[in-house]
């Protein structure tokens, strides 16, 4: 198994391509031992980003994740959000305190906006510049953010010191690839692509049968290559079952031919003109 690669944030840290994401997490007590253990072995196999939410089961996720890195924080770079609702000055401090709280840490590594609000896109940078100078993250970003949106935080006071952006990227959404890819990847921000195999549904993607018997390996692992070889790009998948962690972290070294990227390009044809920004 081939090491971890990584990839810059605009800081200059580096942090892994791949990583763990806990959409759904937190929301059946019946499953908690599966994730917290799942996640466990994400961290040991070298998938130490983990991407979570206040949002995420109600903040049950962040605890399912504080469980998961206990007594291995320093191993990880932690990833949170804040909900639109409480993008305000003073909402965005409070929504990250009582996230430290049920993640019981000092400080969460990457802090993003989870969708735009009403909220002035100032307030809110002003207020995560706040929890930086803080100490209580170490660095804020954002997600769902079109081009347009990206242009406009630009344009605000501070607001090119974004890390990150988590978008929905995958070979059935790729609208991204439009215009705001070759935008990131030209200021070298990193692109956080949530859902890399559609919720499971590439999994069953009989087109994608051939390539993956030639690889010897599941056309979940196929689609995951295909977000994991684009540049800049981090993947942040979920996984419960040990095997399914295990497939993950296989995919990135699956190496897919230039004949192989061509015909998924005609299967899943990249965007011919603008699309709106997808969303799940």
């Amino acid at each position: 198994m081939a090491d971890m690669r990584t990839v810059a944030l605009p800081s200059g840290e580096r942090v892994p391509v791949l990583g763990q994401g806990t959409w759904h997490m937190g929301e059946d007590r019946n499953r908690r031992a599966a994730e917290i253990a799942a996640l466990k072995l994400g961290i040991d196999l070298g998938m130490t980003l983990i991407d979570t939410a206040e949002m995420y089961g109600s903040g049950g996720a962040e605890e399912v994740t504080r469980e998961a890195i206990a007594g291995q924080r320093d191993k990880v770079f932690l990833v949170s959000k804040v909900l639109p609702s409480n993008a305000s000055r003073s909402g965005v401090i409070k929504a990250c305190e009582a996230s430290l709280r049920r993640l019981d840490t000092d400080r969460i590594d990457l802090y993003l906006l989870h969708w735009r609000s009403r909220t002035p896109l100032a307030e809110t940078v002003g207020a995560l510049e706040t929890l930086k100078r803080d100490g209580k993250i170490r660095y804020w970003g954002v997600s769902n953010f079109d081009t347009d949106d990206m242009e406009e935080l630009f344009g605000i006071g501070g607001g090119k010191a974004a890390q990150a952006n988590q978008i929905l990227y995958n070979l059935a959404s790729r609208g991204v690839e439009y215009d705001l890819l070759p935008w990131s990847q030209e200021r070298g921000i990193p692109l956080m692509a949530y859902s890399p195999v559609d919720q499971g549904r590439l999994g069953r993607d009989r087109r994608l049968d051939a390539i993956a018997g030639r690889h010897g390996v599941t056309p979940s692992q196929i689609a995951l290559a295909w977000v994991l070889r684009q540049k800049g790009v981090i993947a942040i998948p979920k996984a419960i079952q040990p095997d399914h962690v295990r497939q993950n972290r296989a995919a990135l070294d699956i190496d897919l031919t230039e004949a192989e990227l061509a015909e998924l390009d005609r299967t899943f044809p990249p965007p011919a003109r603008k699309e709106p920004l997808a969303m799940i």
